[in-house]
């Protein structure tokens, strides 16, 4: 009798653990899909004489320095909407520490540029910010970076990927077209 008592307790007390589990995992499910995330997704096609040599998706980080300028955006505190593209020849990868291009091009037709700015619709109406941007290159390049910024020199970046390379020469076309979807998915 007594084991069986014993037996009774513990199936108990598994079927109780069993229920705190499930409760737990329940509440985690619910914070990680009310949780905001910040992701960054950059498209880059690369183009000689008009047709599409590559066509390549990357996911990048979201630079420490680049969080702390959304808090300010939030409240004020910073004005720089994040509106500039940038792409350079540096191969190291990124890192959330990143604040500049490892070796940003400034010529050749490469230089930072004023995007085309957007929003559209990823999971929640208007969640996910587009800039878009092509350059057409005078110089040769081994295009290899790519960033975005809240001003046409220096500034804040706000992500970064390495990229490619791609290799491009007088004439060629790369056009990036980055998304930052701001969700809970």
């Amino acid at each position: 009798m007594v084991s069986s008592n014993k037996e009774r307790t513990i199936e108990a007390l598994k079927h109780s653990l069993g229920k705190i589990r499930g409760i737990k995992n329940g509440l985690y499910g619910i914070m990680n899909t009310n949780k905001p995330k910040i992701i960054g997704i950059v498209n880059v096609k690369h183009f000689r004489n008009n047709e599409l040599l590559s066509d390549n998706t990357y996911r990048n980080v979201i630079t420490n320095t680049g969080l702390a300028e959304v808090a300010g955006l939030i409240n004020g505190v910073t004005s720089g909407p994040f509106q500039y593209l940038a792409i350079g020849t540096g191969t190291t990868n990124e890192s959330i520490t990143d604040t500049a291009l490892e070796s940003e091009i400034t010529s050749g037709g490469g230089e930072r540029a004023l995007a085309d700015a957007s929003r559209t619709t990823t999971s929640i109406t208007n969640d996910t910010a587009v800039l878009t941007n092509t350059w057409t290159f005078t110089s040769s390049f081994a295009v290899s970076e790519a960033g975005i910024f809240d001003a046409s020199s220096g500034g804040v970046m706000l992500s970064r990927k390495t990229i490619g390379p791609y290799n491009v020469t007088s004439g060629d076309s790369i056009q990036l077209t980055w998304k930052i979807i701001v969700s809970r998915s």
